[in-house]
């Protein structure tokens, strides 16, 4: 392997990273070894290769330019939660909600798979920057891989090759990745992270939540643990700029449960209503915060690409994503049209009548099973999307002024609240959660709760996850005012009482003046919410009564929220922050009080 290593020495010169490559490279076997340098060049040579061997389908270049079409194995289409671990000396450390492996026995077993795996394959070695070049709040990673479709995805994630080499120089601080794809058999499929050594391990899979390992492996689950760490916070969070007329931006973070319309708020195009209002899209998932200088809290999108669900996006529910997907992009188990193009389940326009779905099959219109996969995705760069931040690629990262959670309740959670103080803020977002759907298994309307929206990403234990968000507070001279929200209240019909989409701008509107200082509210028993004509509805066609009913905060509902809370707390163990579980109590008893008081 002497070609490899001229190319390697080229490139850097970093001892560590030579010899720990090298010692993969003896484990694995690979017939040869691929430094990526991230060039106009090697993407078209690997673009070339990947349809070459098919792991890639060009798709109709005139209409569809550089996009490409991936087709995964059937088994293989999904993040695997009961195969991902969290590998610690202590099992406590994981916490309740996390699986747990011992190091040494997860490096043997998964070492022994790696063994060979890599025969008769390329390795490539994919040097990535988790947010933008030179930013002290960025983090730089290394994956060793045997699959080109993995390069090519990372290359459009995060910004790859050369320049996260330079910026990495002599040092040994960078993360080790470690994937094969081995035969796709979900009974060798397994996703290990190991905090400690800051070293993620993937195998089995070819999915990109489980295979592009600087996204939710390095991004959340390693990264929340080194935010502990060094004292900053990992968060599943949207970041957006909200532009007034006059040209005064606000930046605010988000988290949101799958499904409750994460992207779509990151991309967001307000109503005609707020002509002259901008919404800048600084990341769709992921945020990184730190604190500044000025004591302000500071946030990075440590990614440069979206990896977003495609089904359900459409011009109508998200046009910058649909422009952003024009081009450039990698579309995977969506459906291909005749005419060489993709097409999904909630496209705009008539749905074709045939179609080849997302398992190579004929389709036909009326077909009672899915064309696309439910979570068909696209891999897209963030440098096509129209509404991208100017301050995106800033390394000082975004100061936010607001950190808002949103869940999907049809009852209970109003349109809107803010918290009276940080700890009620973090209360909202450690009982944080989505009610079941006839599509999940189980009880339907049953609360799933899912603090901070990182049940399936955080990497350690998560009541000290929780304390470590208070602890923040004494960091933060000027922190965050903190938001929950709630588009999805629905009428005794199962009808929404709210529109949701760009009319969200109203409720937006009203939280940018909040954090402010510009608008007032009305104190309720469990938050501030908006008082009468603070919410600016012009235009909007909805009722008093909707209204009335999308903002009411039901005391019945409350005593059964806040009890279900302190279950939730007691499940989760000794290590929950005692303030929490207080704030908790004396909410309850102030509901309950209210509701003696009013019978």
């Amino acid at each position: 392997m002497s070609n490899e290593a001229t190319t390697a020495t080229t490139l850097t010169k970093n001892a560590n990273l030579l010899a720990w490559v090298k010692e993969i490279a003896t484990l694995t076997k690979p017939d040869q070894v691929v430094w990526c340098d991230g060039s106009e060049d090697e993407k078209r040579r690997l673009t070339a290769l990947a349809v070459s061997d098919g792991t890639l389908i060009p798709l109709n270049q005139e209409k569809w330019p550089n996009c490409y079409y991936h087709r995964s194995n059937p088994n293989d289409v999904a993040r695997v939660e009961q195969l991902t671990f969290i590998c610690t000396p202590k099992k406590e450390e994981v916490g309740p909600l996390n699986n747990w492996m011992p190091p040494a026995d997860a490096y043997a077993k998964l070492g022994a798979m790696f063994d060979g795996s890599m025969t008769g394959r390329t390795m490539y070695v994919v040097p990535y920057c988790m947010g933008p070049i030179g930013s002290p709040l960025s983090k730089i990673g290394i994956e060793l891989t045997d699959s080109v479709y993995v390069a090519l995805n990372m290359r459009i994630m995060t910004r790859m090759g050369k320049p996260a080499l330079d910026m990495l120089g002599e040092s040994n601080d960078f993360n080790r990745g470690l994937h094969s794809t081995l035969d796709c058999n979900p009974d060798r499929r397994f996703i290990c992270h190991f905090p400690y050594d800051n070293t993620i391990w993937s195998v089995g899979s070819g999915y990109g939540g489980n295979v592009l390992l600087g996204k939710k492996c390095l991004a959340l689950r390693i990264g929340s643990f080194l935010g502990k760490q060094e004292g900053w916070l990992a968060e599943h969070m949207l970041i957006l700029g909200v532009e007034s007329p006059e040209g005064e931006t606000t930046y605010v973070a988000a988290a949101f449960p799958s499904a409750c319309g994460k992207t779509n708020f990151a991309m967001m195009i307000p109503p005609k209503r707020f002509n002259g209002w901008k919404i800048w899209t600084v990341g769709d998932d992921i945020s990184w915060m730190r604190v500044g200088p000025d004591g302000k809290l500071y946030a990075i999108n440590p990614e440069a690409g979206y990896f977003g669900v495609a089904p359900g996006t459409s011009n109508a529910s998200n046009p910058n994503a649909m422009k952003t997907v024009m081009k450039d992009t990698l579309f995977t188990n969506v459906a291909l049209t005749k005419d060489g193009g993709v097409w999904w389940e909630g496209m705009d326009g008539e749905v074709p009548d045939e179609l080849t779905d997302w398992q190579g099959r004929p389709w036909k219109k009326g077909s009672t099973e899915k064309a696309a996969h439910p979570n068909a995705r696209f891999t897209a760069p963030a440098a096509n999307n129209p509404a991208l931040s100017f301050q995106a690629d800033d390394p000082r990262g975004v100061p936010i002024s607001a950190i808002i959670f949103g869940g999907r309740r049809a009852t209970t959670v109003p349109l809107v609240m803010q918290s009276f103080s940080w700890l009620h803020g973090v209360f909202f977002g450690a009982t944080l959660g989505s009610e079941t759907t006839a599509a999940a298994v189980g009880q339907v309307g049953i609360v799933r709760r899912d603090p901070m929206a990182m049940l399936p990403f955080h990497g350690y234990d998560m009541g000290s996850y929780l304390g470590h968000w208070l602890e923040m507070q004494h960091s933060i001279p000027f922190p965050p005012k903190i938001f929950m929200v709630n588009w999805f209240r629905q009428d005794e019909n199962g009808k929404f009482l709210w529109p949701g989409f760009g009319d969200n701008m109203r409720v937006l509107k009203w939280i940018v003046d909040r954090a402010r200082g510009k608008v007032g509210a009305q104190e309720t028993l469990l938050g501030w919410v908006p008082k009468d004509d603070d919410l600016d509805l012009t235009g909007l066609d909805i009722s008093d009564e909707q209204l009335a009913k999308a903002t009411r905060i039901d005391l019945g509902e409350w005593d059964r929220e806040l009890s279900s809370s302190l279950e939730f707390f007691e499940k989760l163990g000794a290590t929950v922050p005692e303030p929490l579980v207080l704030q908790a109590k004396i909410l309850l008893a102030r509901v309950k009080q209210a509701t003696a008081v009013k019978h």
